[in-house]
């Protein structure tokens, strides 16, 4: 195992009650999906700010970005407290903080104030990434990406959720109405959530973020856990490229569907959901490298096709099969990896998903900007040149 300089922090638990135990790992994945929609809540709903502030989906669209960019940033800061202070305690202050902050940006008068508010709160609904690496450390090791597995088929049903119920109550009552009912279910979740986690007694060592400061070392010591940050970073940034750009194609003049319609469409993200499991069984069975490579060339193969689903929407339906497949994949691996790497786990899984969402985001900045300049085609080129980056950097990078 790589050496790294973070100093490992010391942990005592005490025995949690029969039921509690029972009930981790199922609260963990439905916990993990009301805080992942959160990320996502804006994108379906962009049609409907832009109507309601004045203005135009294209011009709206950052602030899609903003939630991912807010969220990386959480990640930074708040992520590796998981090596170093108590989960229960910072699971319910961050839960709280995020439900007020979409409770604020509810009452937004502004694409100003929204984007504030949808930036602590992306920042603060850092909680799934606490608690991946607790999942991790009481799996068996035979079936530790099949436990991995399982709290990421939770946020790609909260992604789904975002896009499909995001939609829906938009369109119904109001996206306003969307972020309450979304904070409220982050209070009540993460509340819950925090109540079961075993109890924890850390010994921090060094500062509060020491575990940020440790980070790039933690990276640059393991270049297993740095092929994992370039690999997802790459392959998130072309999901999201065409992920969050999708409202504005299907709301436009080639589909010209009602948000609602258009959010249905996220119907489809639900083969990530059914594809963790037996991912995490590949994992298992034949290790990362192999499932991360048969993952990018799937992807490779969905840019196409979202390309052709600019008219055809066979190819649309096809293409966001393919690509949420190669999403969830990629990252059961990926993940399983950044969190047995290291002597770190929370710090390791920090930097890579970090990373990813700093792909995504980046990526999906582009793609709005792309967008308003080359239309769908443009966004797809983008989907395909970070896809050419993430591979194309780790492949010819001398392995450690």
């Amino acid at each position: 195992m790589p050496s790294t300089t973070a100093a490992q922090p010391v942990r005592t638990a005490t025995p949690e009650p029969p039921v509690a135990s029972r009930l981790l790992l199922p609260l963990i994945a439905l916990c993990t999906a009301v805080t992942a929609a959160n990320i996502y809540l804006a994108a379906p709903l962009l049609p409907l700010i832009a109507h309601d502030f004045g203005s135009t989906p294209s011009a709206v669209a950052w602030i899609a970005s903003v939630a991912q960019f807010g969220y990386a940033a959480g990640l930074l800061f708040f992520a590796p407290l998981g090596d170093s202070v108590n989960r229960r305690r910072l699971v319910a202050v961050l839960s709280l903080v995020t439900a007020a902050a979409l409770a604020v940006g509810a009452t937004a008068a502004g694409t100003i104030a929204l984007a504030a508010a949808v930036l602590v709160a992306s920042a603060a609904t850092v909680v799934p990434q606490l608690l991946v690496p607790l999942v991790a450390a009481r799996a068996p090791a035979d079936r530790r990406a099949r436990h991995v597995a399982a709290v990421i088929s939770g946020l790609f049903t909260g992604i789904v959720a975002a896009r499909v119920l995001g939609g829906l109550v938009g369109q119904a009552f109001g996206w306003r109405t969307a972020f309450v009912g979304a904070a409220a279910l982050t209070a009540v979740l993460g509340l819950a959530t925090a109540l079961v986690l075993p109890a924890e007694t850390p010994r921090r060592q060094g500062s509060l973020f020491s575990g940020l400061a440790a980070m790039p070392s933690v990276v640059r010591h393991s270049p297993d856990l740095w092929r994992a940050c370039v690999r997802q970073a790459g392959m998130y940034g072309a999901w999201s490229a065409l992920w969050t750009s999708l409202a504005l194609l299907l709301t436009g003049e080639s589909y010209g569907l009602s948000t609602a319609t258009a959010g249905l469409f996220g119907l489809f993200g639900l083969t990530a959901s059914a594809v963790a499991p037996l991912a995490g069984q590949l994992v298992d069975r034949f290790g990362a490298a192999k499932v991360v490579r048969s993952a990018y060339l799937l992807a490779a193969v969905s840019v196409p096709l979202f390309w052709l689903g600019g008219h055809m929407i066979a190819a649309l339906f096809a293409a966001a099969i393919a690509v949420h497949a190669a999403l969830v994949a990629s990252h059961v691996a990926n993940q399983t990896l950044a969190l047995t790497t290291t002597s770190t786990p929370a710090t390791a899984n920090s930097a890579y998903v970090v990373a990813g969402f700093a792909g995504g985001a980046s990526a999906s900045a582009l793609a709005g900007l792309a967008f308003g300049h080359w239309g769908w085609g443009g966004v797809c080129a983008v989907a395909g040149l970070w896809l050419v980056l993430g591979w194309g950097t780790t492949a010819v990078r001398r392995r450690g």
